[in-house]
């Protein structure tokens, strides 16, 4: 993954082939792979099992929208995490758009070897700008999370957990989540 066009539009980000992601951070148009199904299996069964308690609110608390893939446009970046939450509170409907103008309240970002560096990076940054509160990057290769909580404008390491541990990560702490569920292959 690099970034390809410094001052890119929407354009350009509309030009990107169907089988890439393409994504504008800080001016510059990046595109990348589809996720690797390692990758796309730990997102997709965090998402399973974060959405049950907080989306449905079914054995758990609700109050949130949790969304796969979302197509974030937040100033000038469009984004598109592995995974978003929302409170309800924040966004009790949701809207009847392309993309979301409104910054979640989480953000998951899947590493993989193709976009580590953005992640960590530039994209970290833009989420911190835009005063998401909660910011998790989760590593399938090094069956790792890592939970960062958004205080005075700087992200602060809230935990560093992996193998088969189970954890109670912000915002979903009263949710006990198996690591090793995500790594099941």
């Amino acid at each position: 993954m690099s970034g390809s066009k410094r001052g890119a539009t929407f354009a350009d980000l509309e030009a990107v082939p169907p089988n890439r992601v393409g994504e504008i951070v800080d001016g510059e148009l990046y595109e990348s792979p589809r996720s690797a199904p390692l990758q796309a299996r730990a997102a997709t069964r965090l998402g399973m099992l974060l959405g049950r308690p907080f989306d449905l609110g079914e054995e758990g608390p609700g109050g949130w929208v949790i969304i796969l893939k979302p197509e974030l446009h937040l100033g000038n970046d469009a984004l598109v995490p592995d995974l978003a939450g929302w409170r309800r509170e924040r966004m009790p409907e949701m809207p009847h758009t392309a993309a979301f103008t409104l910054a979640p309240d989480w953000v998951c970002e899947v590493l993989s070897p193709s976009t580590a560096v953005l992640d960590r990076e530039k994209k970290m940054k833009a989420y911190g700008r835009e005063g998401v509160s909660h910011l998790w990057l989760l590593d399938p290769l090094q069956c790792s999370l890592e939970v960062y909580r958004l205080e005075h404008r700087r992200w602060s390491p809230r935990g560093l957990w992996s193998g088969g541990a189970t954890v109670h990560a912000e915002p979903f702490t009263v949710l006990p989540l198996k690591l090793a569920t995500l790594w099941e292959r």
